[in-house]
């Protein structure tokens, strides 16, 4: 075939070539390969491919350049970009890949220009249409920075620019034409016109009727879209060729629909399939032939046509692109040596070249000025190599950690300090390298290397020789153990080539620690990670616009997401330079990327002078490279690799990786990732951490070599078989392997098969025990959603995942959703299963637990007496479940008021788990957490405080400070301080568990509300009366948005509010509501309920405030009457309503029987409480006013010093408790005329109040009349 210039030699080998063609269909390579002027396959020596590279290729020349054609193994973006990838490692020279084929076109321009079947079209720039996310109604495309596919570089750009004149069209167009025409004396390329009657355009919104037929026998007969170069044509059409925008996904577009709506949005021309995979990894352009019109009426008609154009489009394309001159070089460099020799010849009269003694400097970099830091590397590298006279040292480190850089600049440091030194440099990537290094220095240095002597072999005895004088040799990126010293080339690998002696000093840069020790022995520094300090002096050195590093925050940011890697960091530079963005805009770019396509942007290589090529400008690329000679050289290595890419990168423990064949063979892989860098064992323990960079390129190596899924299904199968269950005694191992099995099940939106479910419940389970509620609830729920998808109504495994679910909701406060999927269960477990299957009465006992927080008590303890009754028939005193069954009974009693019975129950319950479970067991504390509430609801309290100490302390040790449980029980005893008078430690301890519980539960959370209602008693106690008023109404109004009127929670805050209201003297306010808390609870609960009785107590302590002490009395003797018949003579309620009916006695007149109650009371809380006790104190202050009514003037005196002398003691001097005891003492001495003690304790309160009171306040005002009265009798005067 004729050539359009004259052609290249036969290159020596496969740096040889520059340009590579892909193609995606066979009858688009045989286009191609019918262009080459010359093949190179068959004709010498075959160029073959670097291990690893699965791709298949067809060598030969088009015009003036060595071409190689990839052949796809199928269409597509991934197998485009995968087969760029491998590509680029077997011809690493490449400098423009071009993707040809066919393609579908868009028919009308936005110019109005048409583009018809057999046209050609040109790619300047590639959208990917199909980059987005898919909402409910609509498809969004990406269209960020970080998404983008970057514009071609300036070299291709000027080409384009030339053919966009008119006479670079002209030519371009008349030399396809020529080759087309050339192709059309082919008969087996079909490369003949295939008529514009074939060439038919329907309307966008007529669909193809019947996929898989021809229009024709579809009988499509839809409007045709006329067209103005087809009627002007005739028969025959000269294909024009286009420039513009591609359209690239990863499906084929077969609606014009679509088709318009797309080009309409992106300025598209055309769609294709695999220019987006190849276009971020090289220089590229998409040369395509139009063969349809990218709607539903394909036709293959104009298949082979469209490749023929496009295949001719190409060769013409390649007579504008200028091959580089590297060969001319060369061959100056040849005649250079030639005059060298006759020089030589000349002076010495032999013709044999006589080494170079001169030292010489051949390293292939420039000095880099942005380098920085890395001093203490540096100082022990020289003293290691020059100091202690080591001859072979090993710098090991992961890929971009900055090693070559190092290495470079301990070249110069030699060029400068030590000028008797030859310095050379050689790269270690293959062995095909290495050898043109050496025989460059063979030419470079005139080493003697007679005819048939390998060029590696003659380096070698040079420099090993004292001719050779003094030298520092670099082998840099010396990373495959194969190609160093285990070469299948016949005389080995590079290590037996390289030189020694006491003359040479060498320097190996690695990333593998195997072969450090085969080149370096002991003598190996291990390259650290780069000082904070030492990287943001690199990023200001990278950035040309440093205005953004004013911004500390950011820039510690950005470096702790690159991890003060410094090939990272410069990359992240170069991109900053190139899109003109600050630091700040890069952390939002990096933050809001998915794990796609942050790799993608750690993909990004740039182009400097310190790299062999710009993929080893992005970080990314260089550790795959890594990857993929590990999977050649240890596959077990490379498995654990592809595993741990699907779980979390920090804390992977040795048990959790596969089983491998033997436990040395887990060893060595672990030590080859190790020697690699990518993992690092914590001290001894048999636990692991991969950088977090690292992770995220092995999630690419996975996507490229296509065995993501195979991979995720098998770490899936592997985490599911180790997951141990929700069991306490497992809490340490499930507690490390639960963030591994939520990253695993977290790389997908929803679970796919029942493998998934069965780790998601185990999973779930596990996070529940742990109190991580919110984390449960969102993992079971895929669990459930799935099987409800996959698996029948009634299947167990079902069921069970809707009981686990209802579980955590019910841990989650959402009750009502509880109920609702455990009635369901229950219903169908009733149907199927017997009365005392294990799995019925688990979701009974679970659906009574539900009942119970949904305050249908009744129902609750009548479900779970029927449960422990079975469970007592069929299981031992110390089964679990029978445990748990009794506990949640003895609940529901408290809960019933029916304490008597719960205590005996909950008794029983810890004697046994203490004789069976350890101390710290979940099950033991929550037993005796109960236990102690009922010892409380019962008036033992000092028996609830000591259990509940021990609980919290135990608690505190064994779990985190926002853990459920330990929240639950400080809550607890919190409480408990607060009946006990330990005002001020129930305050400090609820004010922590409200501040926890509101950082990590919802408003609605009934745990949440449940301490902010608890707290609010607290302040009450405490005096804090506005705090509490506040904190309760948010309560309250919370619990009537999400709670029924008659919920026990609801009702038992309104209650508590009505009092707080009471005590702030909104009397009227607190009846309203206490009217109807009791009104709704005599219609839910018994006569003897604890809820009921309290607020009845406390509706007749308004109505006592009120002045409505009929009312009062009437009720006081009703609930005392029932507390006397119910509770023990020493209970803390019966005591709070006997002291408060003798209050409305005493208000009512009748002193006599106020002041005997309150003797007994007194008497009885003198036994049982410390002197200090609030209520202690409040019953001694209420006798000496009744003693006071009753004329015992000097015993109610006796008695209101020794309150008050309390009280000075223990609370504020505005407390309201203190102020009302000094004022009744004020009375007292009145009454007793001690006049003068009187006014000297008014004088404190008037002052005091006028501190804390407003002006016209009725208790500020009595206090200044009483004590102007007092100044009149003693006729001291006005105040």
């Amino acid at each position: 075939m004729s050539t359009l210039s004259p052609g290249p030699s036969h290159p020596k080998d496969r740096y040889g070539f520059e340009i590579a063609i892909i193609c995606a269909l066979p009858l688009e390579a045989d286009a191609i390969e019918a262009l080459f002027d010359y093949y190179w396959d068959g004709n010498g020596p075959p160029f073959d491919k670097e291990p690893g590279d699965p791709n298949a290729y067809s060598t030969g020349v088009i015009g003036r350049h060595n071409v190689v054609l990839a052949h796809m193994p199928g269409m597509g973006k991934a197998n485009a970009a995968a087969v760029a990838a491998k590509c680029h490692m077997s011809f690493p020279n490449i400098r423009l890949v071009l993707v040809v084929g066919v393609c579908g076109v868009v028919p009308f321009r936005r110019n109005g220009d048409e583009i018809v079947l057999g046209d050609v079209v040109i790619s300047d720039g590639i959208v990917q249409y199909d980059l987005g996310r898919r909402l409910p109604d609509q498809f969004v495309t990406k269209d960020t920075l970080l998404d983008a596919l970057g514009r071609p570089n300036p070299e291709i750009r000027g080409v384009l620019a030339k053919l966009k004149t008119y006479r670079g069209q002209e030519d371009l167009t008349s030399k396809t034409i020529k080759c087309l025409d050339t192709m059309r004396c082919n008969p087996r390329l079909h490369a003949t016109y295939p008529g514009s009657a074939n060439d038919r355009l329907f309307e966008a919104a007529y669909r193809h009727s019947e996929d898989q037929k021809s229009c024709d026998q579809a009988r499509c007969n839809g409007k045709l879209v006329p067209r103005r170069r087809l009627e002007m044509s005739g028969t025959h059409l000269t294909p024009a060729i286009h420039f513009g925008l591609m359209a690239s996904g990863d499906s084929v577009m077969k609606s014009g629909e679509d088709r318009d709506k797309i080009a309409e949005a992106g300025d598209s021309i055309a769609f294709e399939m695999e220019g987006a995979g190849v276009w971020d990894n090289f220089p590229c352009i998409v040369i395509k032939g139009a063969c349809d019109y990218a709607d539903s009426h394909k036709s293959k008609v104009w298949q082979r046509y469209a490749a023929a154009t496009a295949a001719a489009c190409t060769k013409a394309f390649l007579s504008f692109w200028v091959p580089s001159f590297t060969q001319d070089i060369e061959g100056l460099a040849t005649n250079f040596e030639r005059r060298l020799s006759s020089r030589n010849q000349d002076y010495s009269g032999q013709s044999k070249v006589e080494p170079q003694r001169q030292p010489v400097f051949l390293v292939p970099f420039s000095k880099n000025d942005l380098f920085v830091g890395r001093e203490d590397v540096l100082r022990r590298l020289r003293g290691l190599l020059f100091e202690q006279g080591r001859q072979k040292v090993a710098l090991v480190g992961l890929g971009g950690i900055g090693k070559t850089q190092i290495a470079l600049q301990l070249a110069f440091w030699v060029k400068k300090n030590k000028p008797d030194y030859s310095v050379f440099w050689m790269p270690a990537l293959s062995m095909a390298g290495f050898e043109q290094e050496c025989m460059k220095l063979v030419k470079t240095l005139g080493i003697r290397c007679s005819e048939g002597e390998d060029a590696k072999d003659a380096v070698r005895q040079h420099l090993s020789s004292k001719d050779a004088g003094s030298w520092f040799l670099v082998v840099d990126n010396a990373d495959d153990a194969e190609i160093f010293h285990k070469s299948t080339h016949t005389s080995g690998g590079i290590l037996n080539f390289l030189p020694s002696g006491d003359n040479g000093r060498t320097l190996f840069t690695t990333r593998s620690r195997q072969v450090a020790i085969a080149a370096a022995k002991t003598a190996i520094e291990k390259l650290p990670k780069m000082h904070p300090e030492e990287a943001i002096d690199l990023l200001k050195r990278s950035l040309i616009d440093k205005d953004g590093l004013d911004d500390s925050e950011s820039v510690s940011q950005l470096l702790d997401a690159l991890t003060c890697l410094p090939l990272a960091i410069a990359q992240a530079a170069a991109y900053m330079n190139v899109y003109e963005i600050s630091v700040a805009e890069y952390i939002r770019v990096f933050n809001d990327a998915d794990a796609e396509n942050m790799t993608e942007l750690l993909e990004q290589g740039f182009d400097d002078e310190v790299h062999y090529d710009s993929s080893q400008g992005a970080v990314a690329t260089t550790w795959i490279v890594s990857f993929d000679r590990i999977r050649r050289t240890a596959p077990a290595a490379a498995d654990l690799l592809s595993f741990m890419a699907f779980i979390e990168p920090r804390g992977i423990p040795r048990s959790i990786l596969p089983r491998l064949k033997a436990e040395q063979q887990m060893t060595q892989a672990i030590g080859t990732l190790t020697g690699h860098g990518f993992l690092s064992q914590r001290g001894r323990e048999a636990t692991f951490d991969m950088h977090s960079l690292v992770h995220l390129a092995t999630r690419r190596w996975n996507e490229n070599e296509g065995r993501d899924r195979k991979v995720r299904q098998m770490t899936l199968a592997r985490v599911a078989e180790v997951f141990p269950t929700d069991d306490w005694e497992n809490r340490d191992l499930w507690r490390q392997y639960l963030p591994h099995a939520l990253r695993l099940l977290g790389t997908t939106r929803c679970m796919e098969n029942e493998g998934e479910c069965g780790l998601g419940l185990s999973v779930g389970r596990c996070l529940l025990v742990d109190g991580r509620t919110m984390e449960a609830v969102s993992t079971l729920e895929y669990v459930v959603k799935t099987r409800q998808r996959i698996l029948a109504e009634d299947h167990p495994r079902r069921l069970t995942s809707e009981h686990e679910l209802a579980g955590a909701y019910l841990a989650d406060g959402q009750t009502k959703k509880a109920v609702q999927m455990l009635e369901h269960v229950v219903q169908i477990r009733e149907r199927i299963l017997a009365e005392d299957h294990q799995d019925r009465l688990a979701s009974e006992h679970e659906l009574a637990r539900a009942y119970l927080e949904d305050g249908q008590t009744k129902q609750a303890v009548e479900m779970l007496e029927c449960v422990v009754k079975i469970r007592k028939r069929i299981s031992a005193e110390d089964h679990p479940d029978r445990l748990a069954s009794e506990h949640e009974l003895a609940r529901a009693y408290l809960a019933d008021g029916q304490t008597k019975k719960a205590i005996q129950m909950l008794e029983h319950v810890v004697k046994i788990e203490a004789r069976i479970l350890a101390e710290d067991h979940p099950h033991r504390l929550a037993s005796q957490n109960v236990l102690a509430g009922a010892y409380l609801t019962y008036g033992q309290t000092k028996k609830a405080i000591e259990m509940l100490e021990y609980v919290v302390k135990t608690r505190q040790r064994i779990l985190a400070e926002d853990h459920p449980r330990r929240l639950t029980s400080e809550h607890e005893l919190a409480g408990a301080y607060l009946a006990d008078g330990q005002t001020k430690r129930a305050v400090e301890i609820l004010e922590h568990v409200v501040k926890t519980r509101k950082r990590i539960l919802a408003e609605g959370h009934p745990d949440r509300l449940t301490s902010e209602h608890e707290l609010a008693r607290a302040y009450l106690a405490d005096g804090q009366t506005k705090k509490a008023i506040e904190m309760l109404e948010h309560v309250v109004k919370t619990q009537e948005r999400i709670l029924a009127e008659d919920h026990l929670r609801r009702l038992a805050s309104q209650n508590v509010l009505a009092g707080a209201y009471l005590t702030d003297g909104q009397t009227k306010k607190a009846i309203e509501m206490l009217e109807y808390v009791v009104k709704t609870r005599k219609r839910i609960l018994a006569e003897g309920h604890p809820r009921r009785l309290t607020s009845e107590h406390v509706l007749a302590r308004a109505y006592l405030a009120d002045g409505q002490t009929k009312k009062a009395v009437q009720m006081l003797e009703h609930v005392v009457q029932i507390r006397e018949r119910i509770s023990a003579e020493d209970h803390p309620d019966r005591l709070a309503s006997e002291h408060e009916l003798a209050r409305a006695y005493l208000a009512d007149g009748q002193t006599k029987r106020a002041v005997e109650i309150l003797e007994h009371v007194v008497k009885t809380r003198k036994r049982i409480l410390a002197e200090g006790h609030p209520d202690r104190l409040t019953s001694e202050h209420e006798l000496a006013r009744a003693y006071l009514a009753d004329g015992q003037t000097k015993k109610a005196i006796q008695m209101l010093e020794h309150v008050v002398q309390i009280r000075e003691r223990i609370l504020a001097e505005d407390h309201p408790h203190r102020l009302a005891s000094q004022n009744v003492l004020v009375g007292a001495y009145l009454a007793d005329g001690q006049t003068k003690k009187a006014i000297e304790i008014l004088e404190h309160v008037v002052a005091v109040e006028a501190e804390i009171l407003a002006e016209d306040d009725p208790s500020r005002q009595l206090s200044k009349v009483l004590l102007q009265s007092c100044y009149e009798r003693l006729g001291i005067g006005h105040w």
